[in-house]
């Protein structure tokens, strides 16, 4: 395993991060999160005309390290669109033999086909109102390609993500095309790959809060100095810092357990999610604190990220959910 990025990995991040500097400043977010939508159609193409999407296809020539570096910063901004949904989607599109399916497979590479993840047994769907597709199943089940439209019912909730709003989403007699039967290998790799991408964007926000803290404590004056200066928020600051930097190693470490198809990238990728989601929450309450009142308010806009962090800990799983799954794989038993 390399310890570094490389060039290239380093240039894809550059260019997710200045498409989403040009169209998703904070202002965008603002607008969007006092909107109805759940979806921003200029984003998301600036997006797809970077290629995301096609990552984890097989002819890609990269992995699951490098869409993990794509979400890292999708985090960071708080983008708003089903990445994660689409990555995952192609992967498993790409790599089904149903000819059905694979006749959207151009359209979702593209972008103009947008699917979202409702995999697992939670009913609370980001995107939805947006997608074409939504793909669907269970870790012990099959998993399938859905179409939207008749047989799919969408209930529009309030979400606590205003980055990544989700609706109520039922399923009865949907088009649905079959990718993977239960017991296929490849079920269990592609619910795998959707928990590091999560905690990929769950180590891009809680980057983005120890960011954001510690430019407001260089900016902020209190009693003439800076109130970085004092002892006691540089320590706070501190502690923020040293719970992100070890999870980065951790989330590449998963991510490329997965890519050399190592035998503990199951446990590698529970235990990334768990405790990248934790690291998220707790950074995440750590920089409303670090600012003070203005942590607080809506126009500031810190809540995005701490609101994302919340969903990011739920999706696909709790903490202890996958911490439990994390000692089965390792072979620990209660006593």
């Amino acid at each position: 395993m390399r310890f570094h990025l490389s060039e290239e990995q380093i240039s894809i991040q550059d260019a997710v991060r200045g498409t989403l500097a040009d169209k998703w400043s904070m202002d965008h977010l603002h607008k969007f999160a006092d909107s109805e939508s759940d979806f921003d159609q200029p984003s998301w193409d600036a997006l797809m005309a970077l290629g995301l999407a096609a990552i984890l296809s097989p002819d890609s020539g990269m992995g699951l390290l490098d869409a993990a570096l794509v979400n890292e910063v999708a985090g960071e901004a708080a983008a708003a669109g089903p990445l994660i949904g689409q990555m995952i989607a192609v992967a498993a599109v790409s790599r089904s033999s149903n000819d059905a399916a694979k006749a959207h497979l151009d359209a979702l590479v593209e972008g103009t086909d947008i699917a979202t993840l409702a995999l697992g047994d939670s009913v609370y769907v980001p995107c939805a109102n947006a997608a074409q597709f939504f793909l669907t199943g269970t870790r012990e089940g099959a998993v399938s390609l859905v179409e939207a439209g008749d047989g799919v019912t969408i209930e529009a909730v309030r979400s606590t993500d205003r980055s990544r709003p989700v609706s109520k989403v039922s399923f009865d007699g949907a088009k649905t095309h079959e990718l993977f039967a239960a017991g296929d290998p490849t079920v269990a790799k592609l619910f795998d790959a959707a928990l590091v991408l999560i905690a990929a964007d769950a180590l891009g926000g809680a980057q983005k809060c120890t960011d954001m803290s510690v430019e407001y404590a260089k900016e902020r004056e209190q009693f003439g100095q800076p109130v970085g200066q004092f002892q006691a928020l540089k320590h706070q600051l501190a502690q923020m810092a040293l719970d992100v930097e070890p999870a980065r190693a951790q989330l590449w470490y998963a991510a490329y357990a997965q890519d050399a198809d190592l035998d503990d990238a199951p446990r590698a990728a529970a235990m990334a999610k768990a405790h990248l989601c934790d690291v998220y929450v707790r950074s995440s309450r750590a920089a409303v604190a670090a600012h003070g009142g203005i942590g607080y308010t809506w126009e500031f806009g810190l809540n995005y990220w701490f609101r994302r962090a919340a969903f990011d800990r739920a999706w696909l799983g709790s903490p202890s959910e996958h911490r439990a799954r994390a000692a089965d794989l390792a072979g620990w038993t209660a006593t």
